[in-house]
């Protein structure tokens, strides 16, 4: 009888909400992903109770053990005041996927804050140079939100970046190929599926962790139970984008997010 493959999901995280604490970006597209510290701690805690360990990327990739990868995307400044002590305090790694070109804005992790975080033990990866969606570029653009990206964020790390996450999940063939190019080990998408070492290190799904995913949930998505339904959810969205294009589609998006963010 063959053994069953462990299976590791990845949890996709973006930045946390510290009390008077002003948001990096106020979109009601980008703060449903926003969830407050006390509420990331507490999903931590519920990991290590599960018996799991939360862990970086290049951890995961071992697939020694039912693990589950903590990753945050675009290189918010709580990731280093807030995410990390959490981490640290339990234990648990992490891979940070940056915005290069967002380094030392607003509300992002200036160098030497990259450097800091990256000095704790836990992982940086590349989420490209400003956030496109890939899709939409031309080859000399691709390039340099990728191939470019990664370099910017080498010099600044002095050690090499490994992992890249896609922006929006939105890639194509040109983003693989390129990516395999610049040298990365592995690439993130937005499918939420659970991962094991048969799954194309090209193609790792991650689950969304926003405000609207309910505590009683939260230990089934570990799992990589009912992700089916995530899926699902997903289809029809790309199924939308394609009819619509993507700046249509955001657009639309954004304005059925702020009726429903009117109507809380």
């Amino acid at each position: 009888m063959t053994a069953t493959r462990p299976a590791s999901v990845f949890l996709m995280y973006h930045e946390l909400q510290l009390a008077g604490r002003q948001l990096a970006q106020s979109d009601p597209g980008y703060t449903r992903y926003v969830l407050p510290v006390e509420e990331f701690e507490a999903q931590m805690r519920q990991i290590r109770d599960m018996g799991l360990a939360g862990v970086r990327v290049s951890d995961a990739l071992k697939f020694s053990r039912p693990a589950v990868a903590i990753t945050f995307d675009d290189g918010c400044e709580t990731d280093l005041l807030s995410a990390a002590p959490v981490l640290l305090k339990l234990g648990f790694g992490a891979t940070f996927y940056i915005v290069a070109g967002m380094v030392g804005k607003a509300g992002r992790l200036s160098s030497a804050q990259l450097r800091e975080l990256q000095g704790l033990g836990f992982e940086i990866g590349c989420h490209s140079m400003t956030h496109p969606y890939l899709p939409d570029l031309d080859d000399g653009s691709l390039e340099r939100e990728i191939s470019g990206a990664k370099a910017v964020l080498e010099q600044i790390l002095g050690s090499p970046v490994e992992h890249f996450s896609c922006p929006g999940g939105r890639y194509d063939s040109r983003a693989l190929r390129v990516a395999k190019a610049a040298g990365f080990r592995s690439l993130a998408t937005s499918v939420p599926r659970a991962n094991t070492a048969s799954t194309d290190r090209f193609s790792f799904g991650r689950v969304a962790i926003t405000r609207s995913t309910p505590a009683n949930d939260f230990e089934k998505l570990c799992r990589g139970q009912g992700l089916w339904k995530m899926r699902l959810n997903g289809m029809l969205r790309s199924s939308a984008m394609r009819l619509l294009g993507n700046t249509a589609y955001d657009r639309l998006r954004a304005r059925l997010l702020k009726r429903s963010q009117s109507a809380e």
